[in-house]
């Protein structure tokens, strides 16, 4: 899978980067670009709403830590760094269905400094 189009998401005392991989959901974000959004902490996943309304593509639930995922049920970006609350074990597992759209770059563990209701940016690098 060809990883071309690259995020950078900051937060008030961090910086981001997610590579996209070749969806029509990851495109779909690549064009709302660039948005902000209040991030939300669920176990160790930060989701945050975006202006992107997609079916869901490649739909799975058990992720890898460092995964980015479009949650079409919450038109929601998923950020897995750990287990979340419906993990049987080191895996992230999302609550429903989510599309695969990119991999973070870097240790996904930072995000776990992000926390709830912080103010992130998204934007094309």
């Amino acid at each position: 899978m060809r990883m071309s189009n690259r995020i950078r998401m900051t937060t008030p005392k961090q910086t981001f980067f997610i590579d996209l991989n070749d969806t029509e959901t990851a495109e779909a974000i690549w064009l709302a670009l660039p948005f902000e959004a209040y991030t939300n902490a669920w176990g160790e996943e930060i989701y945050f709403e975006i202006p992107v309304d997609m079916k869901l593509e490649r739909g799975k639930k058990v992720m890898e830590a460092g995964e980015v995922a479009f949650w079409p049920d919450g038109s929601a970006l998923c950020l897995f760094f750990g287990p979340t609350p419906v993990s049987e074990g080191k895996d992230p597992v999302a609550i429903s269905p989510v599309t695969p759209v990119g991999r973070l770059a870097g240790n996904p563990r930072e995000l776990g400094q992000v926390g709830d209701r912080v103010k992130v940016r998204l934007e094309r690098t």
